[in-house]
């Protein structure tokens, strides 16, 4: 529980209204209570100001002045609220105990204020740091590294030898480090390549329920800083992403692809392997990427959904279109 003036102190942002209005949590400007704060970010949404019983809403400095409650005033209320909602879950965050059926190998190093859930499993000489918190039946191999303030939840798989860095998000299910989809042709049969590099989390990463990320081949697969995964995503082996990047649900990205910083890939997204795309780029849903992007923008592909009529139509036009064509020729 806060007061609307120490919160907007902590936000550094300025306020409008009753200082001492105290918030226990976030919620939506339909649903909120007089206990809790909201936000407007968009306008489809503003026909609820007027009847909101949220004790305060997180708003610009002009729709401020429009309403008669109690605002916290910011430039980008959406991203205000992000922070203040973690904030929140901070201030929630359940005192650190180990569960007494964890199980742990003796050269495990555990640092402080650590939770560790029931029927989880840590391998030998990995480490944990300072406030992580690992939920039940997670599985930790043999020499992982795992930074301060993680929370790894319920299900988790983290292979041998993989490194995450700090304020990491794993979501339910996820596996880090399963082996790298590496066969070589040996006439009638696939000969297995062992996959003998590992992951890398680089710090604030967030990684979705059910993604995979493979280890590397021979050297490492690399998720720089602050890079966000939707969920069930397939990252393959050795593939590189810059910081900032942010991928959404049911993209496949094959190995040793290299994806630059601050790219934003939409869902159900193909990246074919061994290509690179710089910094900048932003590739829409369902694209399929089977070339090296060298210049930031966005980029698109597929047709969208029609009416299966004319969608044949289309297709017999491009048909005579290519006959033309092969007649002019």
């Amino acid at each position: 529980m806060i007061r609307l003036a120490d919160l907007a102190a902590n936000q550094k942002l300025t306020f409008k209204g009753d200082a001492d209005v105290l918030i226990e949590s976030v919620a939506t400007l339909e649903n909120a209570q007089a206990n809790q704060i909201s936000f407007l970010a968009n306008s489809n949404y503003k026909k609820y100001l007027t009847s909101t019983e949220a004790g305060v809403v997180i708003l610009t400095e002009s729709m401020a002045k429009e309403f008669d409650g109690n605002a916290l005033i910011s430039e980008n209320p959406y991203v205000t609220f992000a922070y203040v909602a973690q904030y929140f879950a901070v201030q929630q965050k359940k005192a650190s105990s180990i569960h007494h059926t964890a199980v742990m190998a003796e050269t495990v190093q555990v640092a402080e204020d650590v939770s560790i859930g029931a029927y989880s499993v840590i391998g030998d000489n990995s480490q944990i740091g300072q406030g992580t918190v690992i939920h039940n039946q997670v599985s930790i191999g043999d020499d992982v590294k795992i930074g301060r303030n993680c929370e790894i939840k319920a299900g988790v798989k983290i292979e041998s030898g993989c490194e995450i860095g700090d304020r990491v998000i794993l979501h339910p299910g996820a596996v880090i480090g399963a082996d790298g989809f590496g066969l070589a042709r040996d006439k009638h049969k696939w000969v297995k390549i062992p996959q003998t590099g590992v992951v890398i989390l680089g710090d604030d990463c967030e990684v979705g329920a059910n993604t995979t990320i493979d280890c590397g081949a021979i050297e490492n697969t690399v998720l720089g800083k602050d890079v966000k995964l939707d969920n069930q995503i397939q990252i393959g082996h050795n593939v590189v992403i810059g910081d900032h990047t942010v991928i959404a649900g049911c993209t496949a990205v094959a190995g040793s692809a290299k994806i630059g910083k601050n790219c934003l890939i939409g869902g159900g997204v193909g990246i074919v392997g061994h290509i690179e795309i710089c910094d900048g780029v932003t590739v829409q849903a369902m694209a399929l990427v089977t070339h090296s992007i060298k210049e930031p923008g966005s980029y698109s592909s597929v047709a969208p959904l029609q009416p299966t009529k004319q969608w044949q139509l289309d297709q017999i036009a491009r048909k005579v279109n290519q006959l033309e064509k092969k007649i002019n020729d």
